[in-house]
């Protein structure tokens, strides 16, 4: 009898350690570091193994503990790709759960200052998991663009350079029907009754704000130049903006446009075609496309950089006025040798 005691009371300790292992494994802090949490990548393809070597490395204190968690959870069957931050002191139960249900942490994808369909692959591409040159593929797809209601020239006024919140694996195809939803909200009544005033579509309020935004990285002017720009279509003036030339000749690296640029044969040739070009020459940001919705109302039909290198412009009312601030510019451009 004694000896069944004893038994009893093994049984009992060993019930209650394994009981304190098992609470402990399950419910109790396991974080390595000492930040406030760690971001974990699960990329679309990854295993258990490979999830395990992640964490491993970044996250977990003890490895076979969370092994035990996630094997009593079914974890190896359910991984799901993702950006999950895991908080300091998160237990077993807590990341597996987190991980197993695929309760992603979403990232802020942010475009602005984008001139081309590459370097928009280039820069959503680096908050998100896909890579660029898929990215770019998808921005190409003429099809997706007619679905989207643009065509390839007018495209680019459908992204809006802004931080959008997503999950880190949002994929392209899903990345463009977001911003078209975000084109939609951003063209409210207020907007479209004010480029209905002008007698412009929002395609053709963008692409006048990307030569706008080309033209000045000064905000305060913005609508000024915007309001040169709109008197010189009611004028039937060609708009003689040197940034549609760069964009026809597709060298940014231009800083003295020269007769010879004014010959290409392109339709974004604004000496060459009186009007607005087929579409925008950059992304522009909101604050230029706002610029064009309200622009100035004067009586200036020309501009031209001021000498000082300021980023801001001389404004005239008359080609005379304007030959003579065109002089010091080019005078100042020699004297600094930029001859192209």
């Amino acid at each position: 009898m004694k000896a069944l005691k004893i038994l009893f009371v093994l049984l009992l300790i060993a019930a209650a350690i394994g009981g304190g292992y098992s609470y402990k494994s399950i419910y109790m802090g396991n974080t390595s570091f000492e930040e406030d949490e760690k971001v974990v990548l699960i990329y679309s393809g990854d295993d258990y193994s490979e999830v395990v070597n992640t964490l491993r490395e970044k996250v977990l204190k003890d490895v076979s503990s969370f092994d035990w968690v996630a094997d009593l959870k079914s974890y190896p069957e359910l991984v799901k790709p993702g950006r999950y931050a895991i908080p300091k002191g998160a237990s077993n139960n807590d990341i597996v759960n987190k991980l197993r249900l695929g309760e992603q942490d979403p990232v802020m994808v942010t475009f602005n200052n984008v001139r081309t369909e590459e370097e928009l692959a280039g820069k959503v591409s680096d908050d998100l998991e896909t890579d660029s040159l898929i990215f770019l593929e998808v921005l190409k797809d003429r099809q997706l663009m007619q679905k989207m209601g643009f065509k390839k020239e007018t495209y680019p006024a459908m992204f809006i350079p802004n931080s959008y919140e997503m999950y880190w694996t949002t994929k392209p195809e899903s990345f463009v029907e977001r911003m078209k939803k975000e084109y939609d909200r951003f063209w409210n009544d207020e907007r479209m009754r004010k480029a209905s005033a002008i007698k412009f579509t929002p395609e053709e309020v963008v692409t006048l704000a990307s030569i706008v935004q080309a033209e000045t990285s000064q905000n305060d002017e913005a609508a000024k130049i915007a309001g040169v720009y709109l008197n010189r279509i009611r004028k039937g003036i060609p708009l003689q903006a040197d940034p549609t030339l760069i964009f026809a000749l597709g060298d940014f690296s231009i800083k003295r446009v020269l007769n010879k640029h004014k010959e290409i044969s392109s339709p974004y040739n604004t000496y060459k075609f009186a009007g607005l070009p087929p579409g925008p020459i950059n992304y522009p940001m909101p604050n230029y496309v706002d610029a064009v919705l309200n622009a100035d109302n004067h009586d200036y039909y020309y501009f031209c950089a001021k000498p000082d290198f300021s980023g801001y412009h001389n404004f005239s009312k008359s080609y005379s006025q304007h030959l003579i601030y065109a002089r010091e510019y080019q005078r100042e451009l020699n004297k600094r040798r930029i001859y192209q």
